[in-house]
């Protein structure tokens, strides 16, 4: 008796009636309250100038921890390059701020890295990570597609510290502002970044609905740290998040022009005016063109062998020359336009066949093309969308209207408003009772600093994720973001500053401090999480290939353009589905940043992969960092690590003096700092051993190269 009086709550929780939007608990979790500027600590016996160090002191010292010391400004110069433009500081710029004896010299150099075009690069990677920026279209043809026009919009916009606002509404709705600017339109390939599938056969329908649900999911990570998506198919069985209105979420993005099969209708598909692709890209395409019709063709022989078979003679009579040469070859015996022609007969309507078709011939005709990008537009007439039961697009359930959760603050446009759109969605984000877009940006900033964010599971700011760290600084941070700032001796900063963010950060104290482990924190504060030291982290992918281009000499400064090749392994490109090719860049090409690289989805550089490169399938908010033999193989044997090394030893022999002081400017512009005696001795025994075996100068000085661009300490930040 008991158990049926229990029955109906077991079956209501087993299949997700019991809702998170009715959680009484959850609805006071602090991440659904907005955030209010907490008062400012005090901190015994100290008075630093910049409050994030009065809220990290005030905790160490509750703790009975002491910070740790400024770290040496070798060491701090290099970090601080690092992570703001993503390359070292050259030998000169090594001494010139060890000979700066003024008392700003530090902030001095901090407003020169701002400054910098460089910094549109470094953290526009970080940006185009979570916007899942890829060059091709995923799935298993992974086609290329071009793109790339918004990965430097995202570069330009941080260069110019447009602010956070702007630069989130200019993605999300660019196309939606009154008048919108060409710039605006391209911004809009944030959403445009989703997978296309091109397999034949396939309903376009399935993954149109695919792509507007990783939309709301993105946005759901990428804005307010939600696990949105999980209420797809049914309440979220955590947060307050009913599944109603995952699907007004979703009808925010349901109403744009493309399909779900890589065909957008007019107004998808943004054409640069006055800007033509080289004839070098024309070529690549041509050759995926041509692949991609020859595989549909290659499976089709079945069909048209049997339609061959009961043509009349006089039907046979009207076919071209070149087709009824082919009729008595066997299909795989055919060339490809043998077979190509044959099908143009069999059915030219095909819409699997024609598209494929018409796009070979356009690029046959080797006609100068205009630069594209995909962008978003709207439909005149909006999607009626319905919850999808069980989150299945073939069972439409009830119909529902745009509309945000409920756990939230309100929207604007108030609860079902049948002309809400993308644009109005975009600016609530920005309505001051938002409890999360501001906490989640500041804490994803603060992630790259100290490795970890004040929330770890900086993805997730629900009930299920992890609690602040420190609660005081997430909100005085944000808030501080929200906000107006003036910085002494600068500019007046406006409110959503990426730059003001950063520098606060770069120049407490907290930051400044020395990385070095101190054997009290080992049970006192084993992950560091109350940040009585910085943290040692080894660097991104991109940033590993970037800093050994910067200590050769190679690095090309170029900002912006088309996707570049860098070497990489024979072999890797049969490893997809289809086999491509990759023709190596020439000439500075070859050595542009690593942001540059042309990205496969299912393919990536292989350099970029095992240094642990987000795959841009779905949105990466924090990269991993493993510790693989590979790593070690790479820096090795890899042909452009090889090519860096042999750049650093020539670069090493060109330095006039003894072979201890080219020692010393090659371990200089890889680690920014002078070798030790006992590192020196061991690189000069390093150096005589190879007099053993090699005769040329270059061979001996590039084996030593090849040992400094592997150290720990050339892919770490300190």
């Amino acid at each position: 008796m008991r158990f049926l009086c229990l029955l109906p709550v077991l079956l209501s929780i087993s299949t997700g009636m019991v809702s998170g939007a009715v959680d009484a608990k959850a609805l006071r979790h602090w991440a659904f309250v907005a955030p209010t500027p907490p008062a400012l600590p005090t901190v015994k016996g100290l008075k630093p100038e910049n409050p994030v160090d009065l809220f990290v002191w005030a905790r160490l010292e509750m703790e009975g921890i002491e910070p740790s010391k400024e770290a040496d400004r070798a060491t701090l110069l290099r970090r601080v390059s690092l992570d703001l433009v993503g390359l070292p500081p050259t030998p000169e710029d090594l001494n010139e701020f060890l000979r700066d004896t003024r008392a700003d010299a530090y902030e001095r150099v901090v407003d020169r890295l701002l400054a910098s075009p460089h910094y549109g690069e470094r953290w526009g990677r970080w940006w185009l990570d979570a916007a899942r920026y890829a060059d091709s279209n995923g799935y298993s043809i992974d086609a290329p597609r071009q793109i790339w026009k918004y990965r430097d919009w995202v570069v330009r916009a941080l260069n110019e510290d447009m602010p956070f606002e702007e630069f989130a509404i200019e993605q999300l709705a660019g196309d939606l502002l009154p008048n919108a600017t060409l710039e605006q339109k391209i911004a809009t390939g944030f959403n445009r970044n989703t997978q296309i599938n091109q397999e034949g056969g396939i309903d376009p329908e399935q993954f149109r609905v695919e792509s507007v649900m990783d939309r709301v999911s993105t946005f759901g990570t990428v804005f307010l740290g939600l696990t949105i998506g999980c209420a797809q198919c049914h309440d979220h069985k955590f947060d307050p998040i009913a599944q109603r209105e995952y699907y007004q979420l979703f009808a925010f993005f349901n109403n744009t022009v493309e399909d779900g099969h890589g065909q957008s209708a007019p107004g998808g598909m943004l054409e640069m005016p006055n800007e033509v692709e080289p004839f070098e890209s024309t070529l690549k395409e041509l050759e995926e063109a041509r692949a991609d019709l020859a595989r549909f063709v290659d499976g089709q022989g079945g069909d048209v062998n049997a339609w061959e078979k009961i043509l009349s003679e006089e039907e046979r009579a009207k076919l071209s020359a070149a087709v009824r040469e082919a009729i008595p070859l066997p299909w795989p015996e055919r060339t490809f336009e043998q077979k190509r022609a044959a099908y143009a007969v069999f059915k030219p309507e095909n819409p699997d066949f024609k598209p494929r078709d018409a796009k070979l011939k356009r690029l046959e005709k080797k006609e100068p093309r205009h630069i594209t990008t995909l962008v978003m537009q709207e439909r005149k007439e909006p999607r009626e969308t319905f919850i999808f039961t069980k989150g299945d697009f073939t069972r439409p359930s009830k119909r529902v209207e745009p509309g945000v959760p409920a756990v939230l603050h309100p929207f604007a446009s108030g609860p079902g408003s049948t002309n809400a759109n993308r644009l109005d969605l975009a600016r609530w984000l920005f309505e001051p009772g938002n409890p999360l877009t501001a906490r989640v940006i500041v804490n994803r900033i603060w992630q790259q600093y100290f490795g970890r964010g004040l929330v770890e599971t900086d993805n997730d700011f629900g009930t299920q994720g992890s609690a602040p760290s420190d609660l005081e600084l997430l909100d005085w941070l944000a808030c501080e973001f929200m906000k107006p700032s003036v910085v002494p001796g600068s500019a007046p900063t406006s409110a959503w500053s990426f730059k003001h963010m950063h520098r606060l950060i770069v120049t407490s104290e907290t930051y400044r401090q020395s990385s070095r482990a101190r054997p009290e924190l080992a049970t006192a504060d084993p992950n560091n999480r109350l940040l009585a030291r910085q943290s040692r982290l080894r660097l991104d992918a991109e940033v590993i290939r970037d800093a050994a281009l910067s200590a050769t000499g190679l690095l090309s400064e170029e900002i912006g353009g088309p996707p570049v090749f860098p070497p990489q392994p024979d072999g890797v490109m049969a490893l997809g589905q289809l086999k491509r090719g990759w023709n190596a860049s020439k000439g500075s090409a070859r050595y542009r940043r690593a942001l540059y690289t042309h990205f496969w989805r299912a393919t990536p550089h292989p350099q970029l992969a095992v240094f642990d490169a987000p795959d841009a399938f779905s949105t990466c908010t924090r990269r991993i960092r493993s510790n693989t033999p590979l790593q070690a193989l790479t820096l090795l044997n890899d042909q452009q690590f090889y090519e860096f090394a042999e750049a650093l030893a020539r670069r090493a022999l060109e330095k006039q003096g003894a072979d201890a002081e080219r020692i010393d400017y090659a371990f200089r512009l890889c680690m920014s700092r002078p070798p030790q005696m006992k590192e020196r001795e061991r690189l000069e025994q390093l150096l005589a051993a190879q007099s053993e075996t090699e005769t040329e100068p270059i061979e001996r000085w590039t084996t030593l190269a090849r040992v400094l661009l592997n150290l720990d300490e050339m892919i770490t930040r300190e």
